[in-house]
This record gives structure tokens, C-alpha cells and sequence, in this order.
């Protein structure tokens, strides 16, 4: 169980509104816990409905932003002529996974003009965006050991398929006639499935997209785990918390002038360094939006 989530994304909805001036009838907040201001379940569906809300109301000149606080995981995809490769997920509450595929795809539905930012503080988070261009990266990883006890963000997927296979009857059915993880899962959340575990034909679709304009500020690489951290450590407030998420907070606590993306991402990193986290945070996005304003008009 992860302590910090629920307080990551309520610190981040206040900085939003405080920081950088959004309206609060336009943020959403979808938390597992009953919280002011959220009643909605962060189940796939509903976190991907928002999302979609989110941009087919978009216009040009609009900043988009989504923040992720929860678990992630890896899916192996190794298909016909194809080399292996690790697809990238968060994990909603109902384990109905939303992969680096998805996320591209919904990025690629912007209007031009319009930015999307997203700010994941989930285990192999880097990379989340399928397609994009990493501006910093994998780093050496450098053998530190934390003064106080963390949490890694990370849930296998086997045991997110061992969970999903543990209850009802009629998921027990849907798993006994799966013969693959994308069967399994096609068959338990059928529409709401991710884009990952739809049928082939569907997916060489995708596979003809150019880099897409998104941008990604991942709290860790994609074979690094992001830390949860029970204890008051270190974090503004002295509440459970994400190393990532705390980390950009307590930046953008100390610099009350505008920042980059890269420069946000370079201060949290030498954060999360200061304070024991062997995690290294990443930033994927163009050229030219590295280089934009957090949360600017581009």
C-alpha cells in the first residue's frame, strides 16, 4: 500500500491553482480515498475519460496537465519481425493498465497550438510517452543509501494479472479461456482496454505516427522504481509523500520566477540526490518545448 499519493496530487491541484493561476473549475481531481473535491474513482475508465474530456474541449493556446501519483509497471512485447521491447503503464485502482501507447494517442489529438503536459511519480515511469524525444535520460545510477524508509512505486504485472485472476466467478471464466496477458485483459475491461491489447491489425495503425509534441516529466527512468515515503522526511507540510512529486514542489517552492521544463527536471533530480533517492527523473518532450516555460503557453 502507497501512503503519499492521495496528498501528491492534493498538493499539486493547489499548485495549479495558487502557482500558476488555473481555474479551479477546470481541474479534476479522481482519488481512490474520498478527498474535498473528489468524487470520481481513478478506475482506467475514468482516467481516461477525463483525459479525453480534457482534450476535445482543448484550443489553441491552452496548457494541458496531467499528474499521476500511484504504481507502475512494465508489459514485454515481443511480436513477429519486431524486437523486444518494454511498453511503460500506470496503473489505475481497478488494475485496468493505461500504457505509453495510449497516452501517445491521445497526445497526437491536440489542437495545434495547444501544449500537454503530464507529471507521473510512478515506477518506470520514464518514457511513459511512446515516441518521444528523451532530453535527459538514463543516468549511472550511483549506490546511495536513504536515512529513512521508501516504498517502491512498482506492482509486477504478473501480479497485477495474479490479482485480477483471484476474484469473481465470471473474471475467473474470462482468465481460464485467456491465452495471452492481452486476451486477459481485452477480456475483463473489454472496451476500456488499453491500445496495447487490441487485436494486431489495429496496432500496425499506430505504428505509422511521427514523435508527438507531448511533454513528459517522469520521476524516475524506465527500469527504476520511484519512491513512496511513509515517513515526514524531509517533505514541505511533514505528510506522507512521492519523492518526485515533493521534489518539484519544493523547486518550484524556492524559485518564484518562471523555469523551464529542463530546468525544473535538472533541480528535482539534485533534490531527490540531496535527500538519499537513487532515482533519477526525466524529461521527454521536442527541442523546443524543453526549453518552454512549466506549465507556459507555447
Amino acid at each position: 500500500m502507497l501512503h503519499g499519493c492521495i496528498n501528491d496530487v492534493v498538493a499539486m491541484r493547489d499548485v495549479l491553482l495558487q502557482r500558476f493561476g488555473f481555474d479551479s473549475n477546470h481541474v479534476e481531481l479522481l482519488t481512490d480515498i474520498p478527498v474535498s473535491g473528489s468524487l470520481i474513482l481513478p478506475t482506467g475508465a475514468n482516467i481516461k475519460a477525463a483525459l479525453d474530456r480534457m482534450v476535445d474541449k482543448a484550443e489553441a493556446g491552452d496548457v494541458l496537465f496531467f499528474h499521476f501519483s500511484g504504481h507502475g509497471t512494465t508489459i514485454s512485447s515481443l511480436e513477429p519481425g519486431q524486437p523486444f521491447r518494454q511498453h511503460e503503464a500506470i496503473v489505475p485502482c481497478d488494475l485496468n493498465l493505461i500504457t505509453d501507447m495510449d497516452l501517445r494517442q491521445l497526445i497526437r489529438r491536440l489542437p495545434k497550438g495547444s501544449s500537454f503536459t503530464i507529471l507521473s511519480d510512478s515506477c518506470h515511469s520514464g518514457g511513459l510517452i511512446d515516441k518521444d524525444k528523451e532530453q535527459i535520460g538514463p543516468s549511472t545510477v550511483e549506490k546511495i543509501i536513504p536515512s529513512f524508509y521508501h516504498k517502491p512505486k512498482t506492482i509486477p504485472v504478473a501480479t497485477i494479472v495474479e490479482c485480477l485472476t483471484a476474484v469473481p466467478t465470471i473474471v475467473q471464466g474470462v482468465a481460464e479461456a485467456a491465452s495471452t496477458i492481452g486476451s486477459l485483459f481485452s477480456g475483463i475491461f473489454g472496451k476500456d482496454v488499453s491500445l496495447k491489447f487490441l487485436p494486431q491489425l489495429e496496432k500496425d495503425l499506430l505504428k505509422s505516427l511521427d514523435e508527438n509534441e507531448g511533454i513528459l516529466l517522469s520521476g524516475c527512468q524506465a527500469n527504476e522504481a520511484s519512491a513512496d515515503v511513509a515517513s515526514a522526511s524531509g517533505n514541505i507540510g511533514g505528510k506522507a509523500y512521492g519523492a518526485f512529486t515533493s521534489a518539484v514542489r519544493m523547486v518550484l517552492s524556492e524559485n518564484s520566477g518562471e523555469l523551464s521544463n529542463k530546468q525544473l527536471v535538472m533541480m528535482a533530480r539534485k533534490v531527490l540526490k540531496e535527500h538519499g533517492f537513487q532515482q533519477h527523473a526525466c524529461l521527454y518532450s521536442s527541442d523546443g518545448n524543453a526549453h518552454a516555460n512549466f506549465l507556459g503557453s507555447q
